[in-house]
């Protein structure tokens, strides 16, 4: 039986929440995080948007570019109790939701539990009770993976949902631009296009060895990414341990200069996945891994969890300093916060298919 699969996501989530909370604000370029001095932005209006300001910016660059935009502090508590009114909702609809972040999941509902006998529909009837019960839009995607599901959510931003039929998958899948795949970042496109590939179509036509070779662990979820593929069941509350990322680069790193700017770089990317997690941690963890592959880990842990980007920031750099000045040239840098408070960390529930639907569910 084929998975009907519905990915929500929010719509500018902390941003929008600002602006419902404040009518000065509506229709205004708004950086939820940092300051015009420092720091970073965690998440960005829709008009701001309009200026190429984005989330895990520096705010000196956003605020460079749109000199109006009004930076307002994060206001965590909030955002989570909107999303645990967001998270009731969709339980009215699956037993099986995969949050992913405070503003957007996974829901599988192939046992259709309202009788609605559409996902479709089954995702335009969640999308209308969060406008009426939190004031907030949403997107949705719908497909037969979660693969698909998370990339349809981004077609008809802001307000918008679009679905991916089984038939439609693979030609889908092959206009997409290679950035679009999941865990695709800059590095990594620019790596693909000296490769050729630019497309869904150009990955798919490579050989899973090709793809070993050039993208190691990933090849085997582009290779079958590529083909629309994507067997991964919706695992309700996954409890995540820590919230984190590195780099590998392409040239050893020796200076402090060097280190700091590549850290600062690192901070800005974990510090947005941290905000977005709604994460709230006690111990930000340093890796490092020299030119010879030999790695180093350093942790500090702080009495009470980091609640701030300049907080989460000065403890990276202080860590780093204690490292300095290093042996041999750094191939990678990566940070990582855990030790979360017990409120940030979902209750685990049951993991498992979806049950014999109720009703046959179209989409």
């Amino acid at each position: 039986m084929l998975r009907k699969i519905v990915h929500i996501d929010m719509d500018a989530f902390f941003a929008s929440v600002e602006q419902r909370d404040n009518p000065a604000l509506r229709g205004q370029p708004v950086a939820v995080g940092g300051s015009a001095e420092r720091g970073v932005v965690a998440a960005a209006s829709y008009e701001a948007r309009h200026f190429g300001v984005r989330s895990a910016m520096a705010s000196v660059t956003a605020k460079r570019r749109c000199p109006q935009l009004i930076f307002v502090k994060p206001r965590f508590e909030v955002y989570k109790g909107v999303s645990r009114q967001i998270r009731a909702i969709f339980e009215r609809y699956s037993g099986l939701v995969e949050p992913l972040s405070l503003d957007e999941a996974y829901l599988d509902v192939t046992e259709d539990r309202q009788g609605i006998g559409s996902a479709i529909r089954v995702a335009a009837s969640i999308r209308k009770d969060i406008l009426e019960e939190t004031g907030l839009t949403a997107s949705a995607g719908i497909s037969y993976n979660k693969f698909l599901a998370k990339v349809a959510s981004d077609q008809n931003k802001p307000n918008g949902q679009f679905v991916v039929l089984p038939a439609e998958g693979a030609a889908f899948v092959a206009s997409l631009p290679a950035r679009r795949f999941y865990g695709v970042g800059p590095r990594t496109a620019d790596r693909m296009a000296q490769l050729g590939i630019h497309t869904g179509a150009d990955l798919r036509a490579q050989s899973l060895g090709f793809l070993q070779q050039h993208f190691g662990k990933s090849a085997m979820y582009l290779y079958r990414a590529s083909r629309g593929e994507d067997d991964r069941p919706v695992r309700p509350d996954r409890v995540r341990k820590s919230v984190g990322g590195e780099r590998t680069y392409a040239r050893d790193m020796a200076s402090s200069a060097e280190l700091y700017a590549a850290l600062d770089e690192i901070i800005e990317i974990v510090w947005q996945r941290v905000a977005k997690q709604g994460a709230r941690g006690r111990t930000l963890t340093l890796k490092m891994k020299y030119a010879d592959f030999r790695q180093v880990t350093r942790a500090r842990s702080l009495p009470l969890p980091i609640h701030e980007p300049g907080e989460f920031e000065a403890l990276a750099r202080s860590i780093l300093a204690g490292l300095l000045p290093v042996p041999l040239g750094v191939r990678l840098l990566g940070l990582s916060l855990s030790g979360f408070e017990a409120s940030a960390a979902p209750t685990p529930e049951r993991v498992g298919e979806p049950a014999p639907a109720q009703y046959p569910l179209q989409f």
